[in-house]
């Protein structure tokens, strides 16, 4: 199974493009169910005749992966307390695994395919005030440390852009285009837009690049990535998540903030400012306009609403 498990997380990254973490989530969930394979193998499948770990094929695991071993791994995960949304997206990764041999005929049928998940209320994005934005923006502007500047330069492209903190952290000099006031990113399914930096960014971004980021590079370039670490290497999410935390409560605000409280936060703004809801889908990069219009449940009572025409 180990195989076709690789090969199904290599289509997930090259044909679907989905984005890292997907694809680290699905590899953790499938590698979860193959342990459980192994161990219900082990048990003799409940028949009491055990077979030895490794004495059977990679075939024969997968062979053993019927409705009936899916549905007691999903009835496992509820018994130990698993919230509804971890099972739901385990489920996913599973239905997908199996959607994928099946269509590739390397199994006959697909177990999977009257397999339902739990049903998830999604929670409603979480925004702080414009006077929050502003505290968490303005706090340490007047440091000017490698690291300093790269912080202010990081959250003021983020609140300015409303890009996701994977497509912030995926920036690369290249993809500045400072005289111009825009940057470059790629978001999910590789799909590429430009987006406009409004004049505070812009000069944060650019005290940065000229001189936060030389002193942070072992190697003086021009080119590759554009937020570095203290290695002089590209950061990480974890890293930035580190940075927002530490720098909200520096500044005092209280409300929870997590590494998309920015985007959540430019998006029910713009709403509030009289954005329209095409406008602010094609800067989110939302594949569906429906996954926009949730921002007008966060955003205030005067925010635009999206009308349809003509039933369409």
């Amino acid at each position: 199974m180990e195989e076709h498990i690789v090969r199904f997380l290599r289509f997930l990254n090259d044909d679907r493009g989905l984005t890292s973490n997907t694809v680290a989530a699905y590899q953790n969930d499938l590698r979860q169910f193959e342990d459980y394979l192994h161990a219900r193998r082990a048990r003799g499948n409940g028949n009491g005749h055990s077979i030895p770990d490794g004495s059977a094929s990679d075939g024969d695991l997968l062979a053993g992966a019927d409705r009936a071993a899916v549905t007691d791994f999903v009835l496992g995960l509820r018994e130990r307390g698993y919230a509804p949304a971890t099972v739901a997206r385990k489920i996913a990764a599973i239905k997908s695994l199996f959607h994928y041999l099946h269509k590739n005929a390397v199994i006959p049928e697909d177990p999977t395919v009257h397999l339902e998940a739990p049903k998830v209320g999604k929670p409603l994005p979480r925004a702080i005030s414009v006077g929050e934005v502003q505290r968490l923006l303005n706090y340490g502007r007047d440091r000017t440390t490698p690291d300093a500047l790269r912080d202010c330069a990081m959250l003021e492209l983020l609140y300015a852009t409303g890009m996701r903190v994977t497509e912030l952290v995926s920036l690369d000099v290249e993809d500045l285009d400072l005289s111009e006031g825009r940057v470059r990113c790629v978001g999910r399914a590789r799909r590429v837009r430009v987006l406009p930096i409004r004049p505070t960014a812009r000069e944060a971004v650019r005290q940065y690049v000229e001189r936060g980021r030389s002193a942070l590079l072992r190697a003086p370039s021009s080119h590759g990535p554009l937020f570095l670490n203290h290695r002089g290497q590209r950061l990480t999410r974890q890293g930035f998540w580190l940075i927002i935390k530490a720098r909200a409560r520096d500044a005092g605000i209280t409300t929870s903030i997590t590494p998309h409280t920015l985007r959540h936060s430019f998006a029910a703004h713009r709403l509030n400012d009289g954005e329209d809801l095409r406008s602010l889908q094609a800067k989110l990069g939302h594949a569906s306009i429906s996954t926009t219009q949730i921002y007008t449940q966060v955003a205030g009572p005067a925010a635009p609403q999206l009308v349809e025409v003509g039933g369409r």
